[in-house]
């Protein structure tokens, strides 16, 4: 059966702070610079999954690309659009994990990795914040 690869992209908006509240202020700054700024910024990030499998031999798809959007609309466009990512998210918390691009890839990245239907797996997920600016997870 031959093996394919099926990219979406979905696009959230959410505004983000980089800081850790165990250390000082001059060594947040030192650490993430601007970004650590008390009131955070914000970005329209673009979320790319990808996903591989053998194709069906009824429908030639990876998966139906329907269940592959419901997938992303809960898991990633409904929990993370229009959010602060530290104060709406548990996992980003102060004092949790920094909400960076890498942490972002992760983040989804086991959130869409459970709902994948079977013989159907994760290839990669790349969290985009600016067109020069991406980070990619490949579950390793």
């Amino acid at each position: 059966m031959p093996q394919a690869t099926l990219t979406r992209i979905v696009n959230f908006s959410a505004s983000h702070r980089y800081f850790r509240p165990d250390w000082s202020d001059e060594r947040n700054a030192a650490t993430f610079g601007a970004c650590a700024r008390e009131h955070g910024h914000g970005h329209t990030y673009t979320c790319s999954v990808t996903v591989a499998g053998p194709l069906d031999p009824d429908t030639s798809m990876v998966m139906a690309l329907g269940a592959l959007d419901a997938i992303l609309g809960d898991e990633v466009v409904e929990v993370l659009d229009h959010r602060h990512l530290n104060l709406d998210i548990p996992e980003f918390a102060y004092g949790e994990t920094v909400p960076t691009g890498e942490a972002l890839a992760v983040f989804v990245w086991q959130r869409v990795a459970r709902r994948l239907p079977a013989g159907v797996r994760l290839r990669a997920v790349r969290i985009e914040e600016e067109p020069h600016l991406y980070a990619e997870y490949f579950g390793e």
